[in-house]
């Protein structure tokens, strides 16, 4: 039963932009700092005096989102005007503190939230992940829940194992990095594709050399052909170079390559760019495109819709990676959250924040090497530095 319901009070945004190690290259796109909006959502217990601010980030990478960095600072903008004043109806907060969160009392949260920024913020995923995050931390911090036992997870501590990217570069520079990652523990490595057949060979080459026994995956970001992923895919079985999921190696539209690489080769495929919707994923399965597919809060518009799909995938059969767009610690908080919300996930690829020079939150997880460690604390326990 719904004993009391919750307003949100504010909404504020502001630019995020950390500056990353070194250019994060992929066959798409090259970036130096996050493109991302920091948003900060307060709600107060209707009747009282309790309130909790919760955290968001709303990550853009074009051309792989629809938005970049400017055009979501100003939808959410705009949009927290509408939002501010909506009352969202919570459960009884003594029956939830400290407890796995039930699906069937926080439904009324969660549909009247879906309902308020469908209408709000219709076709702007990027801006509604980092709107939909910040609020639905702060209604776990109220309810003193993490946000993934408010998501129908554990409330107990959970452990993450990620893998690290290895963005494009010269091929001896990309077996460097993965040497140095190697001896900070980490044993998976996702390794950028799709820009250059006989460059992409060499670096893989290279790298399944500097860290032998590693878990090789391999990321075309829409930069092959089916022939060419297909080719691609056989050069690296005849240097024995063994792949663990080869992530959408045709363009996002392209299904029937996308199946004909899925039909022809023995590593599983990854449909990424392909799914940012229930609807979309129903066409990759009716397509057979892929035998798995890659969650990010800003394709699908928050958490709620990366565990509708996430959940709809598991159900059919399908592998499942979490990853992110290039984020910092609060973004890839949330993802990791929603990862340890729906149990069960194949792939981890929630690595970004480690490839950042500076970190411009605290908390929210605890890092040993590729190891996220998620605690107790109420919604994502991330907070902004200075």
């Amino acid at each position: 039963m719904i004993k009391t319901r919750a307003r949100i009070h504010s909404i504020e945004a502001r630019p995020l932009s950390a500056r990353l190690l070194e250019p994060f290259e992929i066959a798409s796109a090259r970036v130096e700092t996050t493109l991302s909006v920091h948003v900060a959502a307060t709600l107060s217990l209707e009747g009282g005096s309790e309130t909790a601010e919760g955290l968001g980030e709303a990550a853009s990478l074009p051309p792989v989102t629809r938005e970049n960095q400017p055009e979501a600072l100003a939808t959410i903008r705009k949009a927290a005007s509408s939002l501010t004043g909506i009352l969202l109806p919570l459960p009884n907060i003594s029956e939830l503190q400290g407890k796995s969160g039930s699906s069937h009392a926080l439904e009324p949260l969660f549909a009247e939230l879906d309902a308020a920024l469908t209408a709000i913020v219709p076709s702007s995923p990027v801006a509604r992940a980092g709107l939909e995050t910040a609020v639905l931390d702060a209604a776990a911090r109220l309810l003193g829940l993490p946000l993934r036992t408010l998501l129908g997870g554990d409330p107990g501590e959970i452990e993450l194992v990620t893998d690290i990217t290895i963005p494009i570069g010269a091929p001896p520079h990309m077996a460097d990095l993965a040497r140095a990652w190697r001896a900070k523990g980490f044993t998976a490595f996702k390794v950028k594709v799709g820009k250059d057949f006989d460059h992409d060979i060499e670096a893989l080459d290279g790298i399944a050399r500097a860290v032998p026994g590693s878990v090789l995956r391999i990321d075309a970001n829409a930069g092959f052909s089916s022939s060419e992923a297909i080719a691609f895919a056989r050069e690296l079985d005849r240097r024995k170079i063994p792949i663990d999921c080869f992530e959408q190696p045709c363009a996002a539209a392209d299904l029937e390559g996308m199946a004909e690489v899925a039909r022809s080769i023995a590593i599983p495929v990854i449909a990424d760019e392909s799914v940012a919707t229930p609807a979309d994923l129903a066409r990759v399965l009716a397509a057979k495109a892929a035998g798995g597919v890659n969650l990010k809060l800003a394709k699908s518009g928050g958490p709620l819709g990366s565990l509708a799909i996430g959940r709809a995938a598991l159900a059919a059969g399908l592998d499942l990676m979490v990853g992110g767009m290039v984020e910092t610690r609060l973004g890839m908080t949330a993802a990791a959250h929603v990862a340890a919300a729906l149990g069960g996930v194949r792939f981890i690829d929630l690595d970004t924040a480690w490839l950042l020079a500076e970190d411009l939150y605290e908390g929210g997880y605890r890092a040993d090497g590729p190891k996220y460690v998620l605690g107790p604390e109420p919604g994502l326990g991330v907070r902004a530095v200075g």
